[in-house]
């Protein structure tokens, strides 16, 4: 019997054997960060997996405090997992030093939440977006006449090229982050909440900015965010995050219009509707209190608690992630997933 206190593997769908190799594939990834005292460590990822294939776009949804950004941050290395693995284009890179990772630094940048904050405030624009490049061994003046490359990529004016972050809105300040994260030319972006710190009304210009980007470059994005609107204009696909698992992933059409998980339709049903009639008459589903601590998981499926569904059965075991019907392109960690079609 396995309980919320040991992690249950989650081996994420394989590909097509007919089609190539996932550019990214990850499993059974966990981060754990020392306890107070001698309590136990404390699990904020807990057995992660997933595939992600050239030029897609994957979700990563849940509430704030789910390990979705740890997520992210493990697979750019800005943070060593406890256990588990990452392979790009084939390649473990799960634990290379320091040098080995200087030229996968190439292929996998990151745009972050608040622009302001991840941009050095004493450097100008052209030395932010061009430093990627002086570290691989760009010249001084390449780095720069590309990075001003970059600045009108982005839809940034070249000549402002040596003001300093400040100088720049919320929004700008973001295209700056996005062409410093394109500057040595990856293949793989994640973007960790790259518009829930910027204005409504500049959000959806950083969206068409980054689906024009990849629309160009093939690029492949791991979109982390909460907004469930944005994700379901941006992903291909989405995974669905609860105190450090994925409960359920799969295309999108499939998530948004049949989801199967009972906190997947709990964040779907707070999601508003566009037809006025639908939205007075639709039932909002409320989950009782709070995510429980991930210092002190409870057993069985974590997400029990909460759950208006739970049976004796949740209470004690940890239900593994898998698909609900065969063909369905999506897994599902419930015992008893919904058939009931939209929320």
């Amino acid at each position: 019997m396995t309980t919320a206190h040991a992690a249950v593997p989650h081996p994420a769908p394989a590909p097509d054997p007919a089609g190539p190799p996932p550019l990214l594939r990850v499993r059974d990834l966990t981060m754990a960060f020392p306890g107070r005292r001698r309590s136990a460590p404390v699990r904020a990822v807990d057995g992660v997996g997933f595939d992600l294939a050239e030029g897609e776009t994957l979700g990563l949804v849940g509430e704030s405090g789910c390990g979705k950004s740890t997520t992210g941050r493990m697979i750019v290395r800005l943070l060593e997992p406890t256990s588990g693995s990452v392979t790009y284009a084939g390649r473990d890179v799960t634990h290379l030093s320091q040098r080995a990772l200087k030229p996968l630094r190439r292929e996998i940048q990151m745009v972050f939440q608040d622009p302001h904050s991840s941009l050095n405030p004493r450097q100008s624009v052209a030395r932010i977006i061009a430093d990627p490049l002086l570290v691989q061994g760009s010249s001084a003046a390449d780095a720069r006449a590309r990075a001003q490359e970059l600045m009108e990529l982005v839809g940034l004016i070249p000549e402002h090229a040596d003001r300093f972050p400040h100088e720049f809105s919320g929004g700008q300040a973001q295209r700056i982050g996005i062409a410093r994260a394109l500057a040595t030319g990856p293949r793989l972006v994640v973007a960790d909440e790259p518009v829930s710190a910027l204005d409504v009304s500049v959000q959806a210009q950083i969206v068409n900015l980054m689906e024009r980007l990849q629309a160009e470059l093939g690029l492949a994005y791991l979109f982390i965010a909460h907004d469930l609107s944005v994700v379901k204009r941006v992903c291909d696909r989405v995974a669905v995050m609860y105190l450090g698992r994925i409960v359920e992933i799969g295309a999108k059409d499939r998530v948004y219009e049949a989801p199967a998980h009972p906190y997947t339709r709990a964040l779907l049903s707070a999601v508003p509707l566009p037809d006025p009639a639908a939205e007075r008459s639709r039932e909002r589903i409320t989950l009782l209190g709070d995510p429980p601590s991930p210092a002190a998981p409870p057993p069985g499926c974590t997400f029990h608690p909460r759950c208006p569904k739970a049976q004796a059965v949740c209470r004690v075991e940890a239900p593994p992630l898998r698909s609900i019907a065969a063909g369905e392109p999506r897994e599902v960690a419930c015992h008893f997933p919904e058939t009931d079609g939209p929320v």
